[in-house]
């Protein structure tokens, strides 16, 4: 049975610290601490899950072109790990804005800060977050 792979994209302090989870889970966690090197990655390793946060783009860095932090991320999936299940982390001021990015890309789960453990054991055993 071939590895379980999950990349952590970890971009601030509440990316929540999961490591103790995964390793129990029998999942290899790969951190990152830019959206760019984790794409760099994505060369080498395809990925099974991508946990990472989101950030609306208020500003003209992402207006017009991208939605968020993780359209070119996600773009890279398609091609590259097309397999791959993105789950989203997002702060409840910007909650209102992930169906913008789930009309371009599929999300495979959105969890709401805070995130506990046990909410991310249901998502990676492949149940539907509350």
């Amino acid at each position: 049975m071939p590895e379980t792979i999950l990349f952590s994209v970890i971009e601030s302090p509440s990316h929540p610290k999961f490591s103790a989870l995964y390793r129990r889970l029998g999942i290899r966690e790969l951190k990152f601490n830019s959206m760019r090197k984790a794409m760099a990655s994505l060369k080498k390793n395809r990925p099974d899950y991508v946990v990472a946060e989101f950030a609306y783009g208020y500003s003209n860095n992402y207006a017009g072109v991208n939605v968020s932090n993780l359209d070119v991320l996600l773009a890279s999936l398609r091609k590259y790990a097309p397999q791959a299940r993105m789950i989203v982390l997002v702060h409840k001021a910007e909650h209102q804005y992930i169906d913008k990015l789930a009309e371009l890309f599929t999300l495979y789960a959105v969890l709401q800060f805070p995130v506990s453990e046990a909410q991310m054991e249901a998502v990676l055993a492949g149940e539907t977050p509350a």
